[in-house]
């Protein structure tokens, strides 16, 4: 039997859009109560910072986790690594960071040791059936490791290495984008495909309004581009656009 696969990203607080589009797609029901059965539900990071509620969309999450064990993933976005940044060291160059790209107190003011220990073990990686998926349209992810679980270990060491200047290096480097949409973008994801597999790589991060050159308001649908190797899935919400929910396959 076929398994049902859906994919969103960056949420980024917006907690009442998350639940809206999961009960859209029959996966989740009243009291929050996941009614997916055997679908599948990937989240391609930024969960917080710039919405009203990112420690509310984390503990939906986590508790989708809970009752769907295996069915409710979440990849690392560069917000997660910028909220533990600026959680580890508020008086460092993580605070202005934070700051200046839509970091709200509350969010910080709520992150306990529980919350933060999830956020370390987040994977930066996955491939589902033909679909690479990471939360950054780039192919930084290299400098990581020449597999999906070497990249996983190193960045997981890096978050947990308690050195700044290595989780500030994972951050800028989840920070990059566009390097799909260059001249030689469908080149540089044939190439990173052949390294992790699959056939399609899926990003969010990078806006699909800003690859089209169109407001964010007017975006209805993720983008296929880089000679079909490449789905962005990134509606802008923070922006005014949608919070896409994308069928794989």
């Amino acid at each position: 039997m076929d398994v049902s696969r859906f994919v969103l990203s960056d949420v980024h607080g917006h907690l009442g859009d998350l639940r809206s589009v999961l009960r859209s797609a029959d996966l989740l029901g009243p009291g929050d109560r996941w009614t997916g059965g055997a679908a599948e539900l990937w989240v391609l990071g930024d969960l917080l910072d710039r919405g009203p509620d990112g420690v509310g969309v984390i503990d939906l999450l986590r508790d989708l986790q809970g009752q769907a064990p295996g069915q409710v993933n979440v990849l690392l976005g560069n917000h997660e690594v910028l909220a533990l940044g600026a959680h580890a060291w508020p008086r460092g160059r993580f605070h202005g960071s934070w700051t200046v790209n839509g970091g709200r107190a509350v969010d910080q003011q709520h992150l306990d040791d529980d919350r933060l220990t999830w956020l370390r073990s987040l994977p930066a990686m996955a491939r589902v059936g033909d679909f690479l998926l990471v939360h950054s349209d780039t192919d930084g992810y290299g400098r990581w490791g020449r597999s999906i679980e070497e990249v996983n270990v190193s960045v997981a060491k890096a978050l947990s290495s308690g050195a700044e200047q290595q989780v500030w290096d994972l951050w800028a480097g989840l920070c990059r984008r566009y390097e799909f949409a260059r001249r030689d973008g469908a080149r540089r994801a044939r190439r990173m495909l052949a390294t992790y597999g699959g056939e399609c790589l899926v990003h969010g991060h990078t806006v699909v309004g800003s690859l089209l050159d169109i407001p964010s308001a007017e975006v209805t649908d993720p983008l296929l581009y880089a000679g079909d190797r490449v789905l962005a899935v990134d509606g802008g919400r923070y922006d005014g656009g949608p919070l896409l929910l994308v069928r794989l396959g």
